[in-house]
């Protein structure tokens, strides 16, 4: 007889004005140990949609999260990726990309964003009904090791993608994901932006994956489609609707920006002496943010590695086509802190609210050659003192369960937690890959038999895989 456990959390879903049961309760196969979790406070993705064509908002929800320290600083180790895949299907090997095989390194959250995916009809139709191949590598590859895929948004070959570590979800809470299309006249999502708002801890952090316009020319218009999308990014709904109150912008992607003036000779030969210093003041972006107050307000890293477009494919040689294009740095990884007021020179201890991004590392990995352009991570320390100390939601299970009858949750809600007739309650297998991994969910709304001020109760009327055993047990 597989056993079943109730343990804390993973992830969650909502639901829609659309048919709920487009995809069946208990449609997933069962078997083995599982853990309880709830979507609660969501609207516009359903249970089993992929395709998110709105913006999602969802809470973990813990059992019986233990309280966090309120004077408790913490320490969060954040990998983001960036890679212009060329419409290339990943590689048998990421370890040098996502830095697996570093012992110094203790990461919290992947937060990955890859331009060019295969946008093609057949392939866009397949990633549609099924997980596209570059997510379900990736989450091959990091589930083992404690991550789960909390949220990810397509617009055609852009993908954004965040992990995150399990023991943090409870207090992770995504708040929308967005498409800016910016290509023929904002028509086209071939170019663009495409958004993650989440909070993390209480800090309202946007994630944005951007591919912007080519060639040495467009300059202006690679500076008009950065200024789009930012204009764009409007929560409306939300405690900071404007997306330059957000405490942190995370913002990457091939940028497309290049190296004026030096010719094709005089740049090469730079890159061969590794004198990268003497190309960085021809840098389009490093020229417009000297003029630009707003957009000097993002940091980036020092470029000490050699630009990352455009190679051969399959080498590591620089452009020899008939075009010889020249090389650049298209590929970036930016970020913006909101102004926060100064610390106390006196004390040793954060202030609350109060954040740091201390970036450790900016590279380039050589060693990929599907694309003719290479990837570039950025592995950051983001120090912070939490802004909330328990979950938002707490799930509570009552007692053994059997399939002959229902099983009573309970779950209280904190003060700050905004309910929908959206939320629902999804039963997971430990090990759990995403939020579409759910062996069975229930609909809060439509079943909660009692509630009071601060604790509500709602059977769980599962119905599971036809093959699994007429009984399992949920058991604390």
């Amino acid at each position: 007889m597989p056993h079943f456990s109730v343990v804390r959390p993973a992830s969650y879903g909502s639901r829609n004005s659309q048919n709920p049961e487009q995809k069946q309760p208990g449609t997933s196969e069962a078997s083995g140990t599982c853990s309880l979790s709830g979507f609660l406070g969501g609207d516009h993705l359903r249970p089993g949609d992929t395709s998110q064509p709105y913006h999602r908002m969802g809470m973990m929800a813990a059992e019986r999260q233990p309280k966090l320290p309120e004077s408790r600083e913490m320490k969060l180790g954040i990998h983001v990726v960036t890679w212009n895949v060329a419409s290339e299907a990943p590689p048998l090997d990421l370890s040098d990309l996502l830095q697996l095989n570093n012992p110094n390194l203790n990461l919290d959250i992947y937060i990955i964003g890859l331009q060019e995916m295969n946008s093609g009809i057949i392939s866009l139709l397949s990633d549609t009904a099924f997980e596209d191949p570059w997510s379900s590598f990736l989450m091959d590859v990091l589930s083992p090791l404690s991550f789960i895929k909390i949220s990810h948004i397509r617009m055609q070959g852009l993908l954004l993608i965040v992990f995150a570590k399990y023991q943090h979800l409870p207090f992770i809470q995504i708040l929308s994901t967005k498409s800016t299309p910016t290509g023929l006249y904002g028509y086209w999502g071939n170019k663009g932006g495409v958004n993650i708002f989440l909070r993390l801890y209480g800090y309202y952090i946007s994630i944005i994956n951007c591919h912007l316009p080519p060639h040495m020319a467009n300059n202006d218009q690679r500076l008009e489609h950065f200024d789009r999308i930012l204009e764009m990014q409007n929560f409306q709904g939300h405690n900071v609707p404007n997306i330059l109150d957000h405490d942190l912008i995370l913002w990457f992607g091939d940028m497309n920006f290049r190296i004026e003036d030096f010719g094709l000779h005089f740049v090469r030969e730079c890159i061969k002496n590794k004198c990268y210093s003497d190309l960085w003041e021809k840098d389009q972006l490093n020229i417009a943010k000297r003029h630009d107050p707003l957009l000097r307000e993002f940091r980036e890293g020092p470029l000490l590695f050699s630009p990352t477009y455009k190679f051969d494919k399959n080498s590591s040689n620089y452009d020899t086509s008939e075009k010889k294009r020249k090389p650049a740095w298209t590929d970036r990884i930016l970020w913006r802190l909101k102004r926060q007021s100064r610390a106390n020179f006196f004390s040793s201890s954060l202030p609350v609210p109060y954040f740091t991004l201390s970036l450790k590392d900016y590279r380039s990995h050589m060693m990929y050659s599907i694309s003719d352009h290479k990837p570039v991570t950025g592995t950051f320390d983001f120090q912070l003192k939490p802004l909330m100390s328990v979950s938002l939601i707490t799930l509570m299970a009552e007692g053994p369960w059997t399939m002959e009858n229902d099983m009573l949750i309970s779950y209280s809600s904190s003060p700050d937690f905004v309910s929908s007739p959206w939320d629902w309650i999804g039963l997971y297998k430990v090990g759990m890959r995403h939020i579409n991994d759910y062996v069975s969910y229930v609909w809060v709304g439509d079943n909660q038999v009692s509630f009071d001020d601060n604790l509500n109760q709602i059977p769980l009327r599962f119905f599971l895989a036809g093959d699994l055993p007429s009984e399992a047990q949920a058991q604390m």
